[in-house]
């Protein structure tokens, strides 16, 4: 069925790009890094949207290959693809090889040269390249060292000859076992925590603690971001008094200079210049470049997520404070404007009833969802390899429908259990403390940096992932060691067949560890055990829990009262500039009217003013301007406490110096 196939693609790549569009900016971020991820993306969605009409059209073509063989019959329902159709053979195994090459040139080749090249901090292009293949040579040869291991142990084995698909069969199977490795590790803790979450984030008053116990560890972490930008301050002082004018290094400490924002250059222009004994060298020039452009990217990081929390948490508590409203509207603390379509549609009343009652009763019925299909994910893996009696709740289900000739439930029910996965997958990596220099922050808020690590990571684990999914529904035929017609997902992906050490060992068994990790995140074995070695976790009663919990909600107390003032001084300054034009309205008034007495003694002697001096006269008259609510923090307090409330870019005009910026 062509309409499905391509209503599925479709639905892809409007997922990728409004995802894209939602954490990225375009208009900002570098052309290539935002097509790279687009394509990254895209592909990933493709293979989790496209993969169960695969398994269907397989299931279809063993049933019809079996009714031929036992009742000289076609097949037992209507197809929801036709098996007869010969453009299908082609279709998908051309369709994969794009897709999963390219996803594999991608997280592989570019997008590492990419991430390493837009933190080196050379001045050139060849420079730049020479970083970034000496940084991913680093990463890449314990990677190759592996793989001339398992070259050397193949080519030793007698039965065994090298040829050119063996070696594209080693190398992908090397990529979907790092692939399913990190995926198992993952999936340990995202399996108990998405249910979990949902089932917190129903109680009002957890979630408003747990939130008070973020901010305060982030403003920790937004000090030390500041302080290092500080540091760099310093060292940007003193070389730029020891760089002077005509001296060959100035254009590369005018490099520098222009990756500050500009509250920045102006608190280094301010700064009392500290004179250097001797200019720096041009590799200490690089390092102070590449120390600059990481501060950087861990100060917009925890600038934007300290405006998120704060949002968060003013929102949580006019949650709180809402409960008890008897009147049943929604009233904010800081009202913000809102699009005219959501004040029709989600009025005060609905969101009151939404945010206080509905809310926590659909989070709760989630986690029940979500924990089924957790314990229903655990199961299959652990029992997966078990060919009869068939233990799999994915592969019983399978083959239910496939009984029943269900396609459209294969189809469903395979696109729901891969999304699932996806899911916690990718909405828990970036949660780790140890891959925290990584964001994703809404509202075209994410750098590139953290664009290019997210395309990279959904390239390498979304091949793996399926590989995967496919073995616990019992349609790979080196799992369950039988005979059995295979997807053409999966003759693309092809069979570690040459290394049975892992075909037979690792890619059946680790993948049981996932229920070790589970009951270890659900018991918090790893959080207790981070607390207990001094790193701040929030653990129950703890004291430190405590300590913190109370510092955050001060620090929320803090930042409140400043947003209040801010808005009384702008409610002030609007209240005496209506009162000012007023005055002037009267005033004009009088003096019309006592002009037009005198006009009608002698019009010659007097000339009504223009409207163009009237309003040259006003704003000369005018000492106050209304100020909006950006404008007022941006004075104060600086962009970033107030992130998440410009959702608009009005600064769209050229987008600034980006990923290759420094040629």
């Amino acid at each position: 069925m062509y309409s499905l196939f391509v209503i599925e693609l479709i639905a892809a790549f409007i997922l990728a790009s409004t995802l894209l569009y939602r954490y990225g900016d375009c208009y900002r971020n570098h052309i290539i890094v935002t097509v790279s991820v687009l394509i990254a993306w895209y592909f990933s969605f493709v293979i989790m949207f496209i993969l169960p009409l695969d398994i269907t059209y397989t299931i279809q073509r063993s049933q019809e290959n079996v009714t031929q063989v036992g009742n000289n019959t076609t097949t037992l329902a209507p197809p929801l693809i036709d098996p007869d159709q010969q453009s299908w053979k082609n279709i998908f195994p051309n369709l994969w090889r794009v897709v999963y090459w390219t996803s594999q040139c991608l997280t592989w080749l570019i997008m590492p040269m990419m991430q390493s090249y837009s933190k080196a901090g050379d001045f050139t292009v060849k420079g730049k390249l020479k970083s970034a293949l000496v940084d991913n040579a680093i990463y890449y040869g314990s990677y190759l060292f592996i793989c001339g291991i398992l070259l050397i142990y193949i080519a030793l084995k007698p039965d065994v000859h090298l040829d050119g698909s063996k070696i594209k069969a080693i190398a992908s199977s090397a990529s979907n076992t790092w692939g399913l490795f990190l995926l198992i590790l993952l999936l340990g803790y995202a399996l108990v925590e998405v249910p979990r979450n949902l089932w917190n984030n129903s109680k009002k008053n957890y979630t408003l603690t747990y939130t008070y116990f973020k901010i305060a560890k982030l403003s920790t972490d937004k000090c030390e971001a500041e302080e290092s930008v500080d540091d760099i301050l310093d060292s940007l002082s003193a070389v730029n008094s020891a760089v002077g004018p005509g001296h060959p290094l100035q254009r590369h400490v005018d490099t520098i200079l222009l990756k500050l924002p500009a509250q920045l250059r102006d608190r280094l222009s301010s700064r009392p210049r500290a004179r250097s004994p001797q200019p720096p060298a041009l590799k200490s020039l690089v390092n102070l470049h590449k120390k600059t452009i990481k501060a950087l990217h861990v100060l917009q990081r925890t600038e934007t997520q300290w405006g998120l929390m704060l949002e968060r948490v003013f929102h949580l508590e006019d949650v709180s404070s809402n409960l008890r409203s008897p009147d049943a509207r929604f009233q904010h603390t800081f009202p913000t404007p809102r699009p005219r379509l959501q004040r029709i549609f989600y009025p005060p009343m609905l969101e009151w009833y939404w945010e206080c009652f509905f809310k926590p009763h659909f989070l709760k019925a989630m986690a029940v969802i979500t924990c089924v299909m957790s314990v229903a994910v655990v199961w299959s893996e652990l029992t997966f390899f078990c060919k009869t009696p068939v233990l799999s709740i994915f592969a019983n289900i399978v083959n239910a429908a496939k009984y029943n000739c269900n396609y459209a439930a294969i189809v469903t029910i395979s696109t729901i259990i891969i999304a699932y996965m996806f899911y916690c997958a990718y909405s828990t990596v970036l949660k780790i403390r140890l891959l925290n220099l990584y964001y994703l922050a809404p509202h075209h808020m994410t750098n590139e940096y953290s664009l290019i690590f997210s395309g990279m990571l959904v390239c390498r684990l979304t091949p793996a992932m399926c590989l995967n999914f496919l073995s616990l529904i019992h349609m790979d035929s080196h799992i369950i060691k039988e005979r059995i017609m295979e997807t053409y997902y999966t003759q693309i992906m092809g069979h570690m067949d040459v290394l049975g050490i892992i075909a037979e060992g690792f890619n059946i068994y680790f993948p049981m560890l996932v229920v070790v990790l589970c009951l270890a995140t659900w018991f918090s074995l790893g959080s207790r055990l981070l607390s207990f070695c001094g790193f701040q976790q929030f653990v129950g009663d703890d004291e430190l829990t405590t300590d913190l919990v109370d510092e955050g909600r001060e620090i929320v107390k803090r930042e409140k009262r400043k947003r209040q003032r801010i808005e009384e001084a702008i409610n002030r300054r609007r209240d005496h500039s209506e009162r000012y034009a007023g005055y002037l309205a009267g005033r004009d008034q009088r003096d019309g009217a006592h002009t037009g007495l005198l006009n009608d003694v002698d019009s010659d002697y007097y000339v009504t003013p223009s409207p163009e001096r009237s309003n040259t006269s006003y704003q000369r008259e005018a000492p106050y301007r209304t100020q909006t609510l950006e404008d007022e923090l941006d004075q104060r307090f600086g962009d970033s406490t107030q992130t998440a409330i410009r959702s608009d870019r009005n600064k769209m005009t050229i987008p600034p110096r980006g990923l290759f910026d420094d040629v």
